[in-house]
């Protein structure tokens, strides 16, 4: 008896070929559909599913291969007598390769303005059951989903007169993980329709990889950049980035990325971020891109070098021949004059990358974090207090000019490591304090590297002062306004202190950890 291949496939890459192949080594094709009238065109025999079931295609072409004729030929064990003499009474041949596409589901939910309805006929049932049933049998059946496995599976037919149980294997496990896939992001998108709660019982998640990455934060750990299937509605996607020059990003090169954009999309107005090891090191907002490169580049001009810099204006050549000034590992903005894109091009060793949709792109809804044996989950930190909720509780209040000032470093201070203070003035960050173990380091941190440029600045903090510490060096500094949640037991203390030395200080009523 001849052996039979299944072949129904979405995707006609290479197909024709492949089922060519099939035929010189003595395969009967099955095939329906598209996938059919494909290989027929080509000039090869084609058994109908039809044929094979006795039954038509019925449903709309919903209910094909669902029949024991279909399943019963890819499920039998060879080896056992007793199924192979069932297979003889039913009149079901074996079959032993299956090659199959499902519907694309994930294609069909990334059309704008699609339906449920239209997304739920997407929804592949026969696809994934013939898949599952020839994956199960895997010792005697091949089952191939990706084209990219032709080569090698005529390879070993030519070789072997079949494939190996090793290779046999080995495509059966892409099948599992393939249909784990398409159910999660299927399971994913209706539970968002049907509004259920956010965080479910079970937690199921499916992301697709984009590349090997050379290595991880260091070179003997390995790594790889993987993308969302079912990303937010209009989130921000560091994926969608178009490299424009450079070699390829590191692992530490992306997620430095994420920290700097997720950073500028504080601003609407013109402004620039610069990144070192997952910080901000110059937050500067200007009147065009250049002012607000040179800001925070002058924030710290030490740090900078060999840093991320994100703008969210298109890249000028003025702009371009400051950057070039120095060592920048990466710029990436919307969108680059040409001249400024060549004049970038002159540094060999930097990378640059176009995110079109920087501005006003908004961000994704969920931050995932591993620990060992688990996973965190946790919305992402983009509420922010309401104007009208903001407490002066210092006899001064704050000047409009030292507002401004407040509300700037506050929203530079919610993307530094806690604990976290953050010194700034005319729209710039002078002085960074990241990731101490207490907050009176951090202060002392930022304002010694503020230096005298402290004088007539301000200061922002991610949570409240436990003492009065931060207060008292604020002041030997110069610092004229604060900015803090409040809330400590002894909140009286700093507010007493500020008092003290002409401070104005003002509470959010909310803090913003970052770890």
């Amino acid at each position: 008896m001849k052996k039979r291949a299944l072949i129904s496939v979405s995707d006609k890459t290479g197909i024709v070929e492949f089922a060519k192949g099939l035929v010189q080594k003595d395969y009967e094709i099955i095939s329906t559909g598209g996938t059919a009238a494909a290989l027929v065109d080509a000039g090869l025999e084609v058994i109908g599913i039809s044929e094979v079931t006795g039954y038509p295609e019925c449903l709309d072409g919903r209910v094909k291969t669902l029949h024991p004729k279909i399943h019963g030929g890819l499920l039998a064990v060879r080896d056992n007598a007793e199924h192979m003499e069932t297979l003889k009474k039913l009149d079901i041949n074996t079959i032993d390769m299956v090659v199959v596409n499902l519907y694309p589901f994930r294609q069909t939910i990334q059309k704008q303005n699609v339906s449920l309805e239209e997304a739920i006929e997407n929804i592949d049932i026969g696809g994934p059951s013939m898949l599952r049933a020839a994956a199960k049998n895997y010792k005697y059946v091949t089952v191939i989903i990706d084209p990219a496995d032709y080569e090698a599976v005529l390879g070993e037919l030519e070789q072997n007169g079949d494939t190996t149980e090793t290779t046999r294997f080995k495509l059966a496990a892409k099948v599992f993980s393939l249909t784990a896939s398409y159910d999660s992001l299927i399971g994913n998108y209706l539970w968002e329709k049907a509004g259920l709660e956010q965080y479910p019982h079970t937690l199921t998640m499916t992301f697709e990889k984009q590349q090997d990455l050379r290595y991880g934060e260091n070179p003997h750990q390995n790594a790889a950049y993987y993308r969302e299937l079912l990303p937010t509605s209009g989130s921000l996607s560091l994926i969608d980035a178009v490299q424009l020059h450079g070699k390829e990003l590191s692992y530490c090169n992306i997620n430095d990325l994420n920290g700097a954009v997720q950073t500028l999309l504080e601003f609407n107005e013109p402004a620039a971020v610069a990144v070192k090891h997952a910080n901000p090191c110059g937050i500067g907002v200007g009147q065009d891109i250049y002012q607000a490169y040179m800001k925070a580049y002058k924030a710290d001009s030490v740090s900078i070098f060999g840093g991320i810099v994100a703008l969210n204006r298109t890249v000028d050549q003025k702009t371009a021949e400051e950057i070039n000034k120095i060592f920048i590992e990466i710029v990436i903005a919307p969108a680059y004059d040409q001249a400024a894109l060549e004049t970038l091009k002159g540094k060999k060793n930097i990378r640059i990358l176009q995110l079109a949709e920087l501005e006003g792109m908004k961000k994704h809804q969920l931050e995932l974090k591993t620990i060992s044996g688990g996973l965190l989950i946790q919305e992402e930190d983009q509420k922010d207090f309401d104007p009208k909720d903001l407490k002066v509780v210092t006899n001064r209040k704050p000047t409009d000019k030292e507002m401004t000032n407040l509300l700037f470093a506050w929203k530079a201070v919610k993307h530094v490591k806690s604990n976290a203070i953050v010194i700034a003035k005319d729209n710039m960050t002078l002085g960074i304090g990241p990731g101490q173990t207490n907050r009176i380091w951090a202060a002392q941190m930022s304002l010694e590297r503020a230096g005298a440029a402290a004088k007539g600045a301000v200061l922002s903090s991610d949570a409240f002062f436990p003492f009065n510490d931060v207060v008292q060096e604020a002041a030997k500094a110069g610092i004229t306004a604060i900015i803090q949640p409040g809330g400590s037991l002894r909140d009286q203390d700093s507010i007493d202190e500020c008092n003290k030395h002409g401070i104005a200080m003002v509470f959010t009523g909310m803090r913003h950890f970052k770890h």
